[in-house]
């Protein structure tokens, strides 16, 4: 009995030694920005136009955007527009198809979705 009233208290006085005395007050959390950040210009459209033409005409605005805005490099930037020269081709040629699934490997091939 004595035992186990001497365990009891040793257990109290550990658990009383966990307890702290004064409350920490969390710091505040900062408060979001209500002015929207842009990724791009805020005056940046993307070209109109249908078909394959409309398509990488509106791909080469991001490509050129991207560059503007330094998430590609010059180096990046031209190799992407060489690369579109296989799916204008195709689409002046008047071979949609072609063209779309071309444009469809550029933007894979640099990780845009397509």
């Amino acid at each position: 009995m004595i035992r186990a009233t001497l365990l009891a208290a040793v257990a109290a006085l550990g658990l009383a030694a966990c307890q702290s005395t004064t409350a920490e007050v969390p710091a505040p959390q900062p408060v979001a920005s209500s002015t929207p950040t842009y990724v791009t210009r805020p005056d940046f459209r993307l070209p109109e136009g249908s078909g394959c033409s409309g398509e990488i005409a509106r791909f080469r605005a991001v490509m050129d955007n991207d560059l503007a805005t330094g998430h590609v490099t010059r180096e990046v930037h031209g190799r992407v527009i060489a690369d579109l020269r296989g799916p204008e081709s195709a689409c002046a040629a008047g071979r949609a198809g072609e063209a779309s699934a071309a444009l469809r490997a550029v933007k894979s091939r640099y990780g845009y979705p397509s």
